[in-house]
C-alpha cells in the first residue's frame, strides 16, 4: 500500500485545479486498492473545501482562525502536523509559490528528503522514481530516492479533471498550539486589476518572453498584436522587468489562457508559462535559441530572428 498526502491548495475558498493533478497523480502510483490518498485541507474553514475533494480516500482537516489567508508558517505548522499524524509514503506539494515556501520546511521539520520540479512520478520497489525539469525546463534530471519523501511537482504534469469515484472520510486534526504564536503576520493581498484586461477571454494573444530583449522592443509585438486583433501579454521576466503591467502576464503566477492563437516571442518556455497557455489551440513559437522548450508544445515553431520576421509579418498583414 502506497500511501501518499497531498496538500491543498485553495484560493478564495476554492480548491485550485492543481490539486486534482496531484490527487490523480497520487491514484496513479499503482492500482485500485494499492494506493491510499489523503487530502490535506488547511483553511479557517476547511469544510467548505472537502465537496471538491471527492477524488481522495480521505481528508485531513486543520482548522483555526490564523489560516484565514494563506500564510507560509502557519499552513508549515498545520501540514507537519498532518505528515506526522498520518505518516504517508509520500507528500505530494505543488510548484508554486505556496510550495516554494512549504515543501524544503516540512522536508526538513519531517526528516524526509525533498525531490522538486517534479514532471513524472512512480514507485517501484520502495523508491520514488522522478522525473525532475531544471534551468526553465532545458535540462531533465532521472533521480531515486527511498520512501519516505516529499515530492514538488511541476503544475500542469498531470491531469487535472475531477473525480467523484470516491466519498473521502473526513478526520480533524486538533491545531497545533504553535499557530497560537506565529511569528509571521499577514497584513493584506494585492491583486491585479482585472478591469484593465482579461486575457481569459482573448482569442488570440501574442506573448513576449526576455528575448524581446528590452522594453522599447516591446513594441513591435504590439504592432503585431493590434493587427491581429490579440491581445498582448508577457512572461514572467517580462512583468517583473515592467515592460507590461501584471494584468498581461501569463503563467503560473499570471493568468491561465485558451485562446484560438498563441504566439510567443522570446518566451523560453519555463514549465511555469506552459501551465498558463498549454491549453491555447494553436501555438507559434519564435526564439533563435533551438533548445527552447516552448518548442515543445508549439505546432509551428521557428528559430529566425523575431526582429525580422515580425515586421514582415506585419508588413504582409497591411501594416506600414
Amino acid at each position: 500500500m502506497i500511501r501518499t498526502l497531498v496538500y491543498v491548495e485553495a484560493a478564495n475558498g476554492s480548491v485550485q485545479s492543481v490539486t486534482h493533478e496531484l490527487i490523480n497523480a497520487a491514484r496513479g502510483l499503482g492500482a485500485k486498492g494499492d494506493v491510499e490518498v489523503i487530502a490535506c485541507a488547511i483553511s479557517n474553514n476547511p469544510a467548505s473545501l472537502i465537496d471538491d475533494l471527492t477524488g481522495a480516500d480521505r481528508v485531513l482537516t486543520v482548522k483555526h482562525d490564523v489560516l484565514a489567508n494563506y500564510n507560509p508558517e502557519g499552513h508549515a505548522v498545520a501540514l507537519q502536523a498532518a505528515i506526522e499524524s498520518s505518516n504517508p509514503d509520500l507528500v505530494l506539494i505543488p510548484y508554486t509559490t505556496a510550495g516554494l515556501d512549504l515543501g524544503s520546511l516540512v522536508a526538513a521539520k519531517t526528516g524526509r528528503p525533498v525531490v522538486g520540479y517534479c514532471t513524472a512520478i512512480s514507485v517501484d520497489d520502495g523508491q520514488l522514481a522522478a522525473t525532475s525539469q531544471l534551468y526553465r525546463g532545458k535540462l531533465v534530471a532521472k533521480t531515486k530516492t527511498a520512501l519516505p519523501a516529499v515530492v514538488v511537482v511541476v503544475p500542469g504534469s498531470f491531469d487535472d479533471s475531477k473525480r467523484a469515484d470516491a466519498n473521502p472520510e473526513v478526520t480533524d486534526i486538533a491545531a497545533p498550539g504553535a499557530l497560537n504564536a506565529l511569528r509571521i503576520d499577514f497584513v493584506s493581498i494585492s491583486a491585479p486589476d482585472a478591469s484593465q484586461v482579461d486575457l481569459t477571454a482573448a482569442e488570440r494573444i501574442v506573448c513576449v518572453g526576455r528575448g524581446i530583449g528590452a522594453e522599447d522592443k516591446v513594441s513591435v509585438a504590439t504592432d503585431l498584436a493590434t493587427l491581429l486583433g490579440a491581445e498582448i501579454a508577457g512572461s514572467r521576466p517580462v512583468i517583473d522587468s515592467g515592460w507590461l503591467p501584471k494584468a498581461r502576464q501569463v503563467g503560473k503566477s499570471g493568468q491561465k489562457v485558451k485562446p484560438k492563437l498563441y504566439i510567443a516571442l522570446g518566451v523560453s518556455g519555463a514549465p511555469e508559462h506552459i501551465e498558463g497557455m498549454k491549453n491555447a489551440d494553436f501555438v507559434i513559437a519564435i526564439n533563435s535559441d533551438e533548445k527552447a522548450p516552448i518548442f515543445e508544445v508549439a505546432d509551428i515553431g521557428t528559430t529566425c530572428d523575431l526582429f525580422e520576421l515580425v515586421p514582415a509579418l506585419c508588413a504582409g498583414l497591411g501594416g506600414e
